[in-house]
């Protein structure tokens, strides 16, 4: 058998019926195979099922309902436009059913935490992707397998941010594709998501099918990924921020793992460790040019430094932790703060440390910055916070970048290294950063 490549496609390139179509192109022109083919939510199907889970959870059930039901109006629409008005019944019955097992989530009040339910009801989104996706290649004449990730990722039980099993993951994944493969060349799966030795759904984090894509390709010694997405391939900056960004022809895996850590969005944190172990390049490509070169990722080093990086992070809490007893803020203090941010699942972007003082910067999500005010902390410690806060973060910035970046900003905290310029400042809705992430 051929060596294996990994195409991973984002949302927005099956977003409509003229994305999927565009897929099946793609995949027409590029002719290597075995091939896996893993597919994100459609558009912002993941986006809108978040809303679906903050309604459920708050209680607010017969929103929750309504706004599930706009999503499968959606997907309907975008399957009438690939298959016509009539469509094959055992697909509709396929989405029918995939919309009844939220909806059997959403039939039950909730007794475990937000997490949880997030996972069991944000999945659905790569379900219905890649059963839609699998059945349109197969009608035009394009033979592939559908396979269901979560039969192939085991993880821990940690929702929203499972760590993947790898030792079971290996052993299911591994003999399971390479059968698939006698029958079929291409193979459907999704992205994101897992499940864990309780067959609980658990996704891998936001923006996880990147990293879905690079543990099969790890797993099965690909000739290359590729990442599917509406750019050229990695660029600087956001180009929606900043218009002039440029594109990185060539960077290393260190200069990436760099990026995603401090939030590029492109590719997601732990796509590149997979990759990296078994020296398999990853390319960025553009699925609206797709005989454009793109971004290679890759173990050499020359041009790391040839390029200025801008990274935006919205919607930061900026929080600070002072001893009420006024001691320095030793090993024991951070052992006990850094214990209660992973207990509740919250990742810290930015950390600075004085005598007297713990701050952090991290995403505001849903029900976590309650949980953190309302722990134990509160006892030991004074805490002060802000929301709706921007992280910005400058990979070989010059001082002149710094200072343009600085001005007119109120900035509550920065900080600086050799390579990496980073500051955390109150998002101002007159501000055209602000207003691009709205």
């Amino acid at each position: 058998m051929n060596k294996v490549k990994v195409f991973k496609f984002g949302g927005a390139s099956v977003k409509d019926a003229t994305g999927v179509k565009n897929l099946l192109k793609i995949l027409h022109s590029n002719q290597s195979r075995p091939l896996i083919v893993v597919i994100s939510a459609m558009g912002k199907t993941t986006n809108a099922l978040e809303k679906v889970v903050e309604a459920y959870f708050s209680g607010d059930k017969d929103i929750a309902y309504n706004r599930l039901e706009k999503i499968k109006q959606d997907h309907i629409h975008i399957v009438r436009d690939l298959f016509g008005q009539h469509l094959p019944q055992d697909l509709n019955d396929k989405i029918n059913n995939l919309f009844v097992e939220v909806e059997w989530v959403l039939d039950e009040t909730p007794v475990k935490d937000f997490d949880f339910y997030y996972d069991q009801i944000v999945s659905v989104g790569e379900l219905l992707s890649t059963t839609i996706i699998s059945e349109y290649l197969n009608r035009k004449q394009l033979k592939n397998q559908w396979i269901d990730a979560r039969d192939l990722i085991k993880t821990d039980d940690r929702f929203r941010a499972a760590n993947v099993n790898w030792d079971k993951t290996r052993q299911y994944a591994t003999s399971v594709l390479k059968s698939m493969f006698e029958k079929s060349e291409i193979i459907v799966t999704q992205g994101f998501i897992g499940s864990t030795a309780e067959n609980y759904t658990t996704t891998l984090g936001r923006e996880g099918s990147d990293y879905t894509a690079a543990i099969l390709a790890n797993l099965l010694d690909a000739e290359e990924m590729i990442v599917w997405k509406d750019v050229p391939g990695l660029l600087n900056a956001d180009p929606k921020i900043i218009p002039d960004a440029i594109l990185m022809p060539h960077i290393s895996y260190k200069e990436a793992i760099e990026l995603t850590y401090y939030g590029a969005t492109v590719i997601h944190p732990k796509t590149i460790k997979p990759l990296q172990n078994k020296n398999i390049p990853l390319k960025v490509k553009s699925f609206l040019d797709p005989e454009a070169p793109g971004t290679i990722i890759d173990q050499n080093e020359k041009d790391d430094l040839k390029y200025s990086s801008f990274i935006f992070r919205p919607n930061q809490v900026l929080m600070s932790f002072s001893a009420r007893d006024y001691s320095f803020i030793a090993e024991g203090h951070l052992s006990e703060l850094f214990g209660t941010f992973a207990r509740f699942g919250v990742k810290i972007n930015l950390i600075q440390i004085s005598a007297l003082n713990f701050t952090v910067s991290f995403d505001n999500q849903p029900f976590k910055l309650e949980k953190i005010l309302q722990s134990s902390l509160q006892d030991s410690y004074k805490i002060l916070y802000n929301t709706d806060c921007l992280l910005i973060t400058l990979r070989h910035p010059t001082a002149s970048l710094i200072k343009k970046m600085k001005n007119g900003k109120e900035i509550f905290l920065e900080q600086r290294s050799r390579n990496t310029f980073r500051m955390v400042v109150k998002a101002n809705p007159d501000d055209p950063i602000y207003n691009k992430y709205q």
